[in-house]
C-alpha cells in the first residue's frame, strides 16, 4: 500500500487507486489512522475524514478493535472480480445464473416502426398492463407503478426515496449478497433477521423493528442463496408487525417469481410506504435489465422524479420484450418447462447430499445452502476437487458459515460426484474445527 495525499479527498482517492491497480485487495487491513497520519504528515482528523468517506462510499467496513478494511467487495471492484477464480477445468456452480437454454426467447419491436421518442411516457403501456396482470394475480396492488433498470436499481431507488446515510435496514441472514454491498454503498446499517425456509424469522424482525430500523427488505420467492419462499401462515404472522411500525419502508422483493413454483403471499399494502419489486432476470433473462415496481403513491413518485433527472427511463425496448415474455402462452410453456427442470436439479442434489449425512435447503430457485463448520476449508477442498461454489460470507452477517451451490445447470450425472466431494468437504472441515 502505498497511500498519498494531504487532504481527506487525496488520501480517500489514493486507496481507491491503489484498490483498482490491485495493490490493495478485498479484505486487507488499512493502516490505524493515527499510523498513517504520522507517515503523511498530517492531523489524525483527516485520516480519519478519508475513512470515513471510503465507508460511506462501500469500500472500506470498520470492525472496532480490528480496524479499518477493504470490504470483502468492495463498490468500487469491477464486476469480475467479485466471484471465485473458476481456474480452467473446474466445474462453475457459483455464479448463480440461469440455464442459458431454458430461457424464453423475448420478442423485439420491429425496427421500422419503431419510433420512441422524448415525448413518450416513461412507463410503456402495454409493459404496464403485462405488469397489472402479473400482479394482480398474486395480489400486489397496481395504481402506481414505475420501470426500473433491474431488482436492484428498484430497490436502491425505494430505499433512497425514503432513507438516509447512517438509516437502519432490517435483511434476511443470509441473503443476498449485492443488496448488502449497496447499503454499504449507500452507508446504510444492515440490521440481520434469521430466515428458514419460510422467510423471515417474525420474532427477530419484530426486535429489528422496534430497534429502530427503517427499512424492511424481505425476498417473496427463491430467496438467495437459501431458496426460502415466504409462505401464507409466516405472511399472517409478519403483517400485524408491520402494521404495528407503519412508517417502516417495506420493500418486497420477488426476483424468483416463475421459477418458483409456488405462490406469492405478498406483504404489500399494510404500512405507508411499501415497494414490490419484479424483475424479468432469472426467469426471463438476466439480459433484460427490466424490473416493475409496485407502490404506494410517494414511493413511485419519488422514484419516478428522480429517474427523470438521470437515465430518464428504461428503453422501451426493454419494456417491450418483457411485456412479451408476461404475456405469451409459449413463454409460459417454456417457462413452467424451465421451473420443473430446477425443481429436479435441486431435489436432485438435496437427496444426494442427504444420503450422504449432509444437510442442505433449496425450497425453490436455482440454488442449494449448506450449512458448513468451515467455509473457507469447504470451499478450498472442493477446489482441489474440481468444483467451484460460492463461499457464505458473501451472504451473510451473523449466521452461520455455509456454501452456495448453483444447481441450474447441475446434470445427474455430476450430482453424485458433487455429493461425495462435499461430504468430504463438509467433513475435512469438521475435522480440522475440532482439533
Amino acid at each position: 500500500m502505498a497511500t498519498t495525499g494531504r487532504t481527506a479527498a487525496d488520501i480517500a482517492a489514493s486507496v481507491e487507486r491503489d484498490l483498482h491497480t490491485r495493490e490493495l485487495a478485498p479484505g486487507d487491513a488499512l493502516p490505524p489512522v493515527r499510523t498513517l497520519a504520522a507517515e503523511l504528515g498530517v492531523n489524525a482528523n483527516t485520516v480519519a475524514a478519508a475513512y470515513r468517506t471510503l465507508r460511506e462510499r462501500g469500500i472500506v467496513e470498520t470492525h472496532g478493535r480490528a480496524g479499518t478494511r477493504i470490504r470483502a467487495r468492495p463498490a468500487t471492484t469491477r464486476r469480475d472480480d467479485l466471484g471465485p477464480r473458476v481456474p480452467p477445468g473446474t466445474r462453475d456452480l457459483s455464479n448463480g445464473e440461469p440455464d442459458p437454454t431454458l430461457l424464453p426467447s423475448p420478442a423485439w419491436p420491429d425496427p421500422s416502426g419503431w419510433r420512441p421518442l422524448y415525448l413518450h411516457a416513461a412507463l410503456y403501456e402495454p409493459f404496464a398492463e403485462a405488469a397489472r396482470a402479473v400482479l394482480r394475480a398474486g395480489g400486489v396492488g397496481t395504481a402506481h407503478l414505475a420501470a426500473t433498470s433491474g431488482a436492484l436499481d428498484g430497490m436502491e431507488r425505494a430505499l433512497t426515496a425514503h432513507l438516509r446515510p447512517g438509516d437502519l435496514v432490517a435483511v434476511e441472514d443470509p441473503g443476498w449478497g449485492n443488496l448488502l454491498d449497496l447499503l454499504a454503498a449507500l452507508n446504510l446499517t444492515p440490521r440481520p433477521i434469521p430466515v428458514d425456509d419460510d422467510g423471515p424469522d417474525p420474532t427477530a424482525t419484530e426486535a429489528a423493528l422496534r430497534a429502530g430500523a427503517r427499512a424492511l427488505v424481505v425476498t417473496s420467492r427463491a430467496q438467495n442463496p437459501t431458496g426460502a419462499c415466504v409462505s401464507a401462515q409466516r405472511a399472517a404472522e409478519l403483517r400485524p408487525i408491520l402494521a404495528a411500525h407503519p412508517h417502516v419502508v417495506l420493500l418486497e422483493d420477488d426476483h424468483g417469481n416463475d421459477i418458483s413454483g409456488l405462490d406469492l403471499h405478498t406483504l404489500t399494502g399494510v404500512g405507508a410506504h411499501w415497494a414490490h419489486i419484479r424483475s424479468a432476470s432469472k426467469a426471463y433473462g438476466p439480459d433484460l435489465r427490466c424490473a416493475v415496481v409496485s407502490g404506494d403513491a410517494v414511493t413511485v413518485d419519488r422514484i419516478g422524479g428522480r429517474q427523470r433527472l438521470g437515465p430518464g427511463w428504461v428503453s422501451h425496448v426493454l419494456q417491450h420484450a418483457v411485456a412479451h415474455v408476461w404475456t405469451d402462452p409459449d413463454v409460459a410453456e417454456r417457462v413452467r418447462l424451465a421451473r420443473e427442470a430446477y425443481r429436479v436439479r435441486r431435489t436432485r442434489l438435496i437427496d444426494a447430499l442427504r444420503a450422504r449425512g449432509v444437510a442442505s435447503v433449496g425450497r425453490t430457485g436455482i440454488n442449494v445452502w449448506i450449512e458448513v463448520s468451515d467455509e473457507t476449508t469447504a470451499v478450498a477442498d472442493l477446489l482441489a476437487r474440481g468444483w467451484v461454489v460460492a463461499p457464505g460470507s458473501r451472504f451473510r452477517i451473523t449466521s452461520a458459515p455455509g456454501l452456495r451451490i448453483t444447481v441450474a445447470t447441475l446434470t445427474a450425472e455430476e450430482t453424485e460426484r458433487l455429493a461425495d466431494a462435499v461430504a468430504l468437504a463438509v467433513r475435512t472441515g469438521t475435522r480440522r474445527q475440532t482439533r
